[in-house]
C-alpha cells in the first residue's frame, strides 16, 4: 500500500504549521503550502524531517484558480494519493463594515471561499477513485456568531461551513468525511494584539488556546477512528461559545 500524503494550505505558521508538524508525527508525507513565507516553511520542513517525518514545499496562492490547479496536477503525478486535505489558509483585514472597502472584503472572501475550491474540487475524484479520503477546513467561531470589524472574516467562515455540510453529504457514500474546525482565540500572529484582560474576561477557559490543541483535533478528523464523523463544525474555543 502506497503511503498517504496530506496537503496543508498556509502551513508555513501558526495553527498551519502545528498541523502540519502533528500530522508528520501521525506518519503522512506532508506537503506544505505557503504562499509568501518560505523561509518559515522550510523552518517547518526541516523541524519535521528532524523528527523522521517527510515534507514537500509547495508555493501556490490558493486564492488563484490557475496557480492552484498546476500546483495539483503536479503533486497528483506522485503515485502517492493525496488522502489528507486541509484548508487553513486565510487572512484578516479587519475593519468596521462602513470603512471597509473592496480589496479587504475581496482579499479576506476570495482567500478562503475560491481557496476551499480550488483546492479542494481538482483532488475530489482522485479522493473518489481510491475511495479514501479526509477533507478538513478550518472555520472560525466568527463564523458562527459574528465579530465585530469582521464582516468579510465571518463571511468567509460561515461559508466554508456551508461547503462543509453540503460536500459532507455529496461524499459520505464514497467513505470521505468532510468537516470544519472552529477554533476561538488561539494565541496566533493573528491575535497577538488582543490584550490578556480580554482573554480572561470573554474565555471560560482564561487562557487562550493552543495552536497544538487545535492539530490535535484535526489529527483525529484525519485518522480512521473519525470515520463516521462527517459534515460536522466542530468548536474548539475553550467554552467561548
Amino acid at each position: 500500500m502506497l503511503a498517504r500524503r496530506a496537503l496543508v494550505t498556509g502551513a508555513s505558521r501558526g495553527i498551519g504549521a502545528a498541523i502540519a508538524r502533528r500530522l508528520a508525527a501521525d506518519g503522512l508525507a506532508i506537503i506544505l503550502n505557503y504562499r509568501h513565507s518560505r523561509a518559515a516553511a522550510e523552518a517547518v520542513k526541516g523541524e519535521i524531517e528532524a523528527q523522521g517525518g517527510e515534507a514537500e514545499l509547495c508555493p501556490f496562492d490558493v486564492a488563484s484558480r490557475e496557480e492552484s490547479a498546476a500546483a495539483i496536477e503536479a503533486l497528483l503525478r506522485d503515485p502517492r494519493p493525496i488522502s489528507v486535505l486541509v484548508n487553513n489558509a486565510g487572512m484578516v483585514a479587519d475593519t468596521n463594515f462602513p470603512s471597509m472597502n473592496w480589496q479587504q472584503w475581496e482579499s479576506v472572501t476570495r482567500t478562503s471561499l475560491d481557496g476551499f475550491y480550488n483546492v479542494t474540487q481538482p483532488l475530489v475524484m482522485p479522493m473518489v477513485r481510491q475511495k479514501y479520503g479526509r477533507i478538513i477546513s478550518m472555520s472560525s467561531i466568527s463564523g458562527l456568531s459574528g465579530n465585530r470589524g469582521q464582516v468579510n472574516y465571518a463571511a468567509a467562515k460561515a461559508g466554508l461551513v456551508g461547503a462543509t455540510k453540503a460536500l459532507a453529504i455529496e461524499l459520505a457514500k464514497r467513505k470521505i468525511t468532510v468537516n470544519a474546525v472552529a477554533p476561538g482565540l488561539i494565541d496566533t500572529e493573528m491575535i497577538e494584539n488582543v490584550p490578556d484582560f480580554v482573554v480572561k474576561e470573554l474565555v471560560p477557559a482564561r487562557r487562550l488556546g493552543k495552536p497544538e490543541e487545535v492539530a490535535e483535533l484535526v489529527s483525529f478528523l484525519a485518522s480512521d477512528r473519525a470515520a463516521y464523523i462527517t459534515g460536522q463544525v466542530i468548536r474548539i474555543d475553550g467554552g467561548l461559545l
